[in-house]
């Protein structure tokens, strides 16, 4: 008879023998996120309407015109180029909604818009064409001058494959042509109810920081909420980039205050904005960064107004010698308390507390909840992953002056609950020099 063996839950083994488990060493876990994710709601005249579509970077310099109906240099595309400037993903929300879809007598465009009136279909003779029994086309598909999709030795619309640019459609006999155009495509407008569908959709995703582009106050309230929402009542750490919103007076919202030269109302300097606070590192300030997009700002702005700005929680760009520069990275927070002290107007500052808030979120939510036992060695290994988490933070200079024996992770009121207590220090980058020199 064999002697006991196998793996064991307790020592409570009956036959000798030898009981092995096999066990993986416990690894790092307490990894920091990345960031450059950012989210914005534009009017887009070629796109899904009323979803969210993620676009990464790359994606868009290759594919902008199956994406967004232009070539990537065209002027349409100049917003989403100022977002990408130094966003890596973004999660594009197209606004108009009841658009139309040009067509064709053989087909739809993919999408309603205006784009798709530059769509155009060539149907030519295919190899073999002159035997009557074997009447075959290639039909290719063009967006204004670009070939996007071309299909050869087709008898009939049915054998048609789908693509990107047109929904093909009818059972019309083809005929030989050198451009068959399509017509009535238009955009939708972009109602108020369609912001609200945006905010519905997005919640659910992930991202570091949202813009919206919007003149209307009443908007832009909207979406102040939203972040306030989500931020205090879910945890949900991100910020938000409006335009000349500075009443917001909140960490979690980010007015521009700078229009265009020669259109001081115009909005366009947001998506630059969005795009560098997404992708700004948690160690790192936007303070001083030269603004190297397309736009030409209004930067005639006096020492006295910068001041005035500054005080007033806005985020604005200013000439330095030939070039345009941010003056300081922060938000519209202003009213200081005992329990919010202007730390709290710093976008680094923000940018370091939300990293902690959101990484010990999933470090918790994928390692320890419903997984790890509530007793004293479960709390020891959650502390000590947020100590590890906290001395990255401290290498790569994002906190300072951190002392492990500051946290503390206890039982919490209910069984199932644990209680920590975190201590961190923030660091900011060089914004001021005082210096005194004593001649002799």
């Amino acid at each position: 008879m064999a002697l006991g063996g196998g793996t064991f839950t307790i020592q409570n083994k009956i036959l000798p023998g030898a009981y092995i488990n096999f066990v993986s060493a416990a690894r790092a876990s307490a990894t920091l996120s990345d960031r450059g994710v950012a989210a914005f709601p534009l009017q887009l005249s070629w796109g899904p309407e009323n979803e969210v579509v993620t676009v990464g970077s790359r994606d868009f310099q290759k594919d902008s015109l199956k994406l967004f109906g232009y070539a990537y240099t065209a002027d349409e595309l100049r917003p989403l180029r100022e977002l990408f400037a130094n966003a890596q993903t973004l999660h594009v929300f197209n606004l108009n909604t009841g658009g139309k879809k040009a067509s064709c007598k053989y087909a739809d465009a993919k999408y309603p818009g205006k784009v798709g009136n530059n769509l155009r279909i060539v149907i030519g003779q295919g190899e073999g064409y002159e035997a009557e029994e074997n009447e075959v086309f290639d039909v290719s598909v063009y967006l204004g001058s670009v070939l996007v999709d071309i299909q050869r030795g087709v008898k009939a619309v049915s054998e048609l494959r789908p693509n990107d640019y047109v929904v093909w459609k009818g059972e019309e006999a083809f005929d030989v042509s050198v451009g068959i155009t399509f017509t009535a495509g238009a955009d939708g407008t972009a109602q108020d109810a369609a912001y609200q569908a945006f905010l519905d959709k997005i919640e659910p995703y992930s991202f570091n920081v949202m813009g919206c582009d919007t003149t209307d106050d009443t908007v832009k309230g909207l979406f102040a909420n939203f972040v306030k929402r989500l931020r205090d009542e879910q945890g949900v750490k991100f910020q938000l980039v409006l335009f000349r919103y500075s009443k917001a007076d909140y960490e979690g919202v980010i007015s521009v205050k700078n229009g265009l030269a020669g259109a001081d109302a115009d909005p366009s300097m947001v998506y630059w904005a969005t795009g560098a606070e997404a992708a700004c590192a948690v160690n790192k300030s936007l303070t001083n960064v030269t603004y190297t997009g397309e736009y030409t700002p209004d930067v005639n702005l006096t020492q006295t107004q910068l001041e005035n700005a500054i005080a007033a929680g806005e985020f604005v760009f200013h000439r330095v010698g030939s070039e345009v520069r941010v003056l300081t990275d922060i938000n519209t927070f202003v009213s200081v308390t005992d329990e919010k002290s202007a730390d709290f107007s710093s976008n680094q500052v923000i940018r370091v507390l939300d990293q902690i808030a959101n990484d010990i979120a999933i470090l918790f939510n994928t390692k320890y909840l419903g997984k790890v036992q509530n007793d004293a060695a479960g709390r020891v290994s959650l502390w000590s992953d947020i100590v590890q988490h906290h001395n990255q933070m401290q290498t790569i200079r994002a906190i300072q002056n951190f002392d492990s024996e500051q946290v503390t992770v206890q039982a919490g009121d209910l069984r199932k609950a644990v209680s920590v207590t975190d201590y961190v220090q923030p660091v900011a980058a060089m914004e001021q020099l005082y210096m005194v020199v004593t001649v002799q």
